[in-house]
């Protein structure tokens, strides 16, 4: 039987992102038929990819180098629209890469359950950001994009802590902190379906922060570490820069994350 870290690969080998995201949501289905079934997929274990297949398009530039828009314009918020289907896009391969690259690490079978989820949900917050895109008489790939996105899991990709310190609970945290302004230049443009899309984005993606919380703690008890201390640690080591606020607060809550979690990484720090 194929195994679920087989399949991650499966996803990570695929460069197209509708047929991706295609892949990822039937693998994902197949896994929780199975799991309904009492029956169970394997997880296995797999040697994914150093980085995920990819479209010729998007152009990836250097982040300084991906020209500015005002959301303001059309052209400025189809320029957002895109950038964050870039985002979801690699959150896909984020979440299955988790899976493929640390399936030696033993875990609860409710830690696939989490991460398979939420690649499902990436795959479709992708999927709605192409819809809006193409509405809008774009698509994904017209514009540059963003290079250093894969870098975290580059850092991480030896340490499951790290990524999940990294990842979910710093990159996945600050869509929260952004998303709802994002949400109100559509509103002032009234463009509903962007907003809705972005609304599902936006409630959904709590889940994956708590996922990244609450897996984190897990590892933490495991070896009766403190999580606060680790989780500073790890930032400390595995991200570029200090956190900037402001911060959704009750978001970050709702999620799992107290502020005296994140607060003390706003100060300047040596990587």
């Amino acid at each position: 039987m194929k195994t679920l870290a087989d399949r991650a690969t499966e996803v990570l080998n695929t460069p197209d992102g509708r047929a991706k995201t295609a892949l990822s949501r039937q693998h994902a289905a197949e896994w929780f038929a199975a799991r309904a079934a009492g029956t169970l997929i394997p997880v296995g274990t797999a040697s994914p990819p150093p980085r995920p297949a990819r479209p010729e398009r998007p152009e990836l530039l250097a982040p300084r180098d991906v020209p500015r828009r005002r959301p303001g314009t059309p052209e400025g918020r189809i320029a957002l629209l895109h950038a964050v289907a870039h985002i979801e896009l690699n959150a896909v391969d984020l979440h299955w890469d988790i899976i493929a690259r640390f399936g030696h690490v033993p875990m609860p079978m409710g830690f696939y359950d989490d991460w398979v989820k939420a690649a499902d949900e990436e795959s479709k917050h992708f999927n709605l950001m192409c819809d809006c895109l193409e509405a809008m008489g774009s698509h994904y790939g017209a514009l540059p994009a963003h290079a250093g996105m894969w870098r975290a899991a580059e850092d991480t990709a030896e340490d499951l802590m790290g990524r999940l310190a990294v990842v979910p609970m710093v990159l996945e945290a600050r869509g929260l902190d952004v998303t709802p302004g994002m949400i109100e230049v559509f509103r002032k443009a009234g463009e509903s379906d962007a907003i809705a899309a972005l609304e599902t984005i936006y409630a959904e993606e709590v889940g994956h922060v708590a996922y990244g919380s609450k897996w984190f703690h897990f590892l933490c008890g495991r070896e009766n570490a403190d999580p606060k201390d680790i989780f500073h640690k790890l930032v400390r080591k595995y991200f570029h820069g200090a956190l900037k606020p402001p911060f959704n607060e009750e978001k970050r809550a709702e999620a799992g994350l107290p502020p005296d979690f994140y607060w003390p990484l706003t100060e300047d720090f040596d990587p």
